[in-house]
């Protein structure tokens, strides 16, 4: 059976791609809740995270189109420097334990003092503007034509449906926002946000980022 599946994906997949075009069909969503840990409180909605539940055949779709924009960003270097996620051989580790570590240590040796402060947006997937995100992929990071038709396709028409239990919501027009469970959510929004290291250089505070967990900090000489 999956046998038979596989030119079928993979057709429906180049379709997509030569045509600029993400099927309907595979843009409706259903959104799961899952608990956060096990020691929180199940009768809370707090302690509860959407989990976004796709199709096969889209994540196949979607994976095709991050990698492409992936490559085409770290060939072209329009990822921010900073940023860890989505960069080859960095991760949470190189970008906390490495950098920032690194950075405070030789702080400590220069007898300066360090303020960090950690940004933690609040449902920061939820509040990307979709025009705006178009604006960006073009003027940024030179998407256009079919590419761009694809990206103009997939944001468009998308759908939720949330299920507790065994109940259904009606469905729910999504008119921002990028799916943080989605295979090109998390680069989406590293896209989106790229112009904010220009706000920590303009100020001259140091920075790393990772998706959207921020870290500034900036250094000063102690009196003896």
């Amino acid at each position: 059976m999956h046998e038979m599946l596989v030119p079928v994906i993979c057709n429906l997949c180049n379709a997509s791609l030569q045509h600029g075009v993400f099927p309907t069909s595979l843009k409706q969503a259903i959104v799961l809740h899952r608990l956060k840990k096990s020691t929180l409180d199940p009768c809370s909605l707090a302690s509860y995270r959407p989990n976004l539940n796709l199709t096969l055949i889209s994540k196949v779709v979607e994976r095709t189109v991050t990698l492409r924009l992936v490559r085409h960003a770290e060939e072209n270097q329009l990822f921010p420097v900073r940023q860890s996620s989505y960069c080859r051989s960095h991760s949470t580790e190189t970008a906390m334990h490495v950098c920032v570590h690194n950075d405070l240590v030789r702080a400590v040796d220069n007898k300066e003092v360090t303020a960090l402060v950690l940004f933690d947006l609040s449902s920061a997937f939820d509040t990307v503007d979709h025009s705006t995100l178009l604006t960006v992929l073009h003027r940024r990071f030179g998407v256009e034509e079919s590419a761009m038709d694809w990206f103009t396709s997939y944001l468009s028409d998308s759908t939720q449906t949330f299920r507790l239990n065994d109940e259904m919501s009606s469905s729910i027009p999504l008119t921002c926002s990028v799916p943080q469970k989605s295979v090109p959510g998390l680069i989406l929004f590293i896209s989106y946000t790229h112009d904010v290291p220009l706000v920590f250089q303009r100020h001259q505070v140091n920075y790393h980022l990772y998706a959207d967990d921020k870290q500034a900090y900036g250094s000063v000489y102690t009196r003896e």
